[in-house]
């Protein structure tokens, strides 16, 4: 058994005094206040006197880390998994990018048939398939001559069970809805992106079951109020839940405020969307068909288009609270609750509370990463900090 002590607790909502939790096996079994409850003579004990205890963080957009690409090997994606708790990361969507479709294949293979026997880190929650049904125009860094026109023959085994979690695709091309509605009814979440849809076209893909929005602002036409397209029917819709990237980068700092405005904390979902470089030093390197440039601050193609980001999705939820000033619960919510409700999962993740996951994370008082519990086991413990436990 593990008992963390004296813990400032966030479900993500602020609970009002320091509570005792307790973890056996994968599971919160019980949450008392502080020294009501005499813990097992052998059970671990961690003192988070001056700690807040969070929810493990969910990341619905992560193209690689660490040096490793998922696209280009999709087998790196257990050791990443085992580094992301650095971050507080402790479930995640490896997000394969445009490319043929036996990467896909392989990556499916890899979560469903390859799990280590000793695994222990980020658990991953189902592929987000980024491609191939996107728009020429909105390419990004994804690469051109894999790009397809929407296929119902490309996606037979794409479903949830088949490792497929969510995908996004481009509302507007020939037949883009009748693929959302086929995965929808496979229980994959179908996300807009890499669009240039119209309003009009966006709200179709809405009514069809489109449920999210990938990389708000990015790689679709800027909000115009004579257009307002793919980011205005995001903005206005109250049930579909828009993934950002709040790096200051790939989203102006107003722009994420405005985003916030308009869909609070259960409409908003801040992701990573880190490629390789993440946690990387400054240098060149590989993802997937291109050599991308990585500065301290982001990554670039040799043109100079933005290639992904080198955000830590722990300094997201500092940059969201930085740019808008919500509570850290309100921002913790987009890392947590957001993503499990969309995911449907809040039955198992998201929440502090009895009888789901273990799946923790101990912040300082600046909110950086003290300590990551992931099912249970401790993941990571930042050495660099004096905190004690």
């Amino acid at each position: 058994m593990l008992v963390i002590k004296n813990a400032t607790i966030f479900t993500p909502e602020p609970l009002d005094h320091p509570l005792d939790l307790f973890i056996e096996a994968e599971r919160i079994t019980r949450m008392a206040p502080h020294g009501q409850v005499e813990p097992p003579a052998n059970a671990r004990l961690i003192d988070a006197s001056g700690l807040q205890l969070v929810p493990g963080f969910i990341d619905l957009q992560l193209n690689g880390a660490f040096g490793h690409d998922f696209t280009a090997k999709p087998e790196t994606i257990w050791p990443v998994s085992a580094e992301l708790p650095r971050f507080g990361v402790t479930s995640y969507l490896p997000t394969i990018i445009t490319s043929p479709p036996e990467t896909v294949a392989a990556a499916q293979n890899v979560l469903l048939r390859q799990r280590p026997a000793d695994f222990s880190g980020a658990e991953p929650l189902g592929l987000h398939v980024e491609g191939p049904f996107l728009n020429p125009q909105k390419k990004g860094a994804h690469n051109p001559a894999y790009l397809r026109r929407p296929d119902p023959d490309l996606i037979t085994n794409w479903s949830a069970s088949q490792g497929v979690s969510l995908v996004t695709l481009a509302p507007e091309l020939p037949g883009a809805l009748e693929l959302v509605q086929q995965l929808v009814d496979r229980g994959v979440v179908v996300s807009a992106g890499h669009s240039m849809a119209s309003f009009d076209e966006a709200q179709a893909g809405l009514r069809a079951g489109v449920r999210y929005g990938t990389h708000l602002f990015n790689a679709m036409p800027p909000l115009s109020h004579r257009e307002p397209g793919l980011a205005g029917a995001l903005l206005n819709d109250a049930h579909s839940v828009v993934g950002l990237i709040p790096d200051g980068i790939h989203v102006h700092p107003a722009m994420v405020k405005l985003a916030w405005a308009a869909k609070g904390s259960t409409g908003l979902n801040l992701v990573s969307d880190a490629m390789a470089a993440l946690g990387m030093p400054p240098g060149r390197y590989q993802l997937n068909d291109f050599e991308v440039h990585v500065s301290k601050t982001d990554a670039r193609l040799a043109d100079g288009t933005l290639a992904g980001s080198i955000l830590p999705l722990d300094e997201a939820v500092r940059n969201l609270i930085e740019y808008t000033g919500c509570s850290l619960s309100e921002a913790l919510a987009t890392v947590t609750t957001t993503p499990a409700a969309l995911l449907g999962l809040s039955d198992q993740r998201g929440r502090i509370a009895p009888g789901l996951l273990a799946d923790l994370v101990l912040l300082t008082p600046d909110l950086e990463v003290a300590m990551t519990i992931s099912a249970g086991q401790i993941t990571y413990k930042n050495q660099a900090l004096e905190t004690g436990i």
